[in-house]
């Protein structure tokens, strides 16, 4: 092992529980505060509308506490994967600003992190050619994220992109030699998808040469936050409180929010979902532990419990929402920053897909 690569101790149980093939999947992240240069982080969003409170708390504040820990990361709007499960993909262009506006609100910094668009990095899409070479067709039609990706979309007929979706997911990763990427459990395939690749064009094209490293999953703590209907947070359930939302909007969407029966508030995830949500977003964001938030409350119901999150969000998302609103006004500088991100990107690409085709014997000047 190079002092360049991710170190792996003894297995844990969740790896233990995935089988030999999988050895290595799961990074440690105690190694990587450790050694944050060793790593490359890979992740992103589709831009389908603005984020909200479950994306921050589930992926961007860790992002930026990663980011500010010195661990090189790439952010990816992937604008191409919009059109992947949806035959209206909305105004992409609107979306992809409005994501850029919550990434630098909420502390991604320019400097440190590279947040680029798909459709601006053309080596980046020519790699899933020799990468769907190395790729089945039963292997993608398997694959539980195009499964899942398919039944959300509520569409009968799998399109070519969506079948692709996890090769593609790969090139994302291995474009820039990726080799972190911060997952839920539900994610995991998707990494072992990328990791197959990395090693099949390794052994096949590059002689058992690592021009690809197979990246390791960053597994999320983040708890689920359900949305004000009970269900996932989610913009498709339309059940979501935005990032930029004003403070009276907030208030009005937390009045609706689903509770239960009982005045006493308690964290209880298992039998009380609800309003264990709600006290985990208010516990989260006031810097409070769940049951602390909880038992300030007591019997006061669930007005009080709903008063108190609206007053943690709105407090925490204020200085966030104001930063947000002079972006907003500063339309020069977001395409300057996407534009910067892009050129970064597509030199990282540039290289790769050059040592790629190297490996395949297609340089011919």
């Amino acid at each position: 092992m190079t002092e360049n690569q991710p170190q792996t101790t003894d297995p844990t149980p969740v790896e233990t529980a995935l089988g030999g093939d999988q050895a290595g999947l799961i990074a440690r992240e105690q190694d990587v505060l450790a050694h944050p240069e060793r790593y490359r982080i890979l992740t992103g969003d589709r831009p389908t509308g603005s984020l909200h409170l479950g994306h921050y708390l589930g992926t961007l504040q860790r992002r930026v506490q990663l980011q500010d820990a010195g661990v090189p990361t790439v952010l990816v709007i992937a604008d191409f994967q919009v059109i992947t499960d949806r035959e209206d993909p909305g105004d992409i262009q609107r979306n992809v600003f409005e994501i850029l506006k919550d990434y630098l609100a909420c502390g991604i910094d320019p400097e440190k992190t590279i947040t680029f668009t798909h459709s601006a990095v053309p080596a980046l899409n020519e790699l899933m050619l020799p990468f769907l070479s190395v790729v089945s067709l039963p292997e993608m039609e398997r694959n539980p994220t195009v499964k899942s990706e398919l039944a959300a979309s509520g569409q009968k007929t799998l399109n070519g992109l969506l079948l692709t979706y996890p090769v593609h997911q790969a090139a994302d990763i291995l474009f820039c030699k990726g080799n972190l990427v911060p997952v839920g459990r539900d994610q995991l395939p998707h990494v072992e998808q990328t990791r197959v690749v990395a090693r099949r064009i390794n052994e096949r094209y590059a002689g058992g040469r690592t021009i690809l490293p197979e990246p390791q999953a960053l597994l999320s703590p983040a708890p689920l936050v359900l949305g004000t209907d009970g269900d996932k947070m989610s913009k498709s359930r339309n059940n979501f409180i935005s990032i930029s939302h004003t403070a009276d909007e907030t208030a009005k969407l937390l009045r609706k929010a689903k509770t239960d029966a009982d005045r006493h508030i308690a964290y209880e995830p298992e039998t009380r979902p609800e309003v264990s949500s709600l006290v985990l977003i208010g516990a989260l964001l006031s810097g409070q532990e769940p049951e602390d938030f909880a038992a300030a409350l007591g019997d006061r119901g669930g007005k009080a419990l709903k008063d108190a999150v609206t007053e943690a969000v709105n407090e925490h998302l204020a200085p966030i929402r104001a930063r947000r609103l002079e972006l907003a006004q500063d339309m020069g500088y977001l395409r300057q920053v996407l534009r910067d991100a892009n050129e970064k990107a597509n030199a990282l690409a540039d290289a790769t897909l050059a040592e790629v085709k190297d490996a395949l014997g297609m340089v011919y000047y």
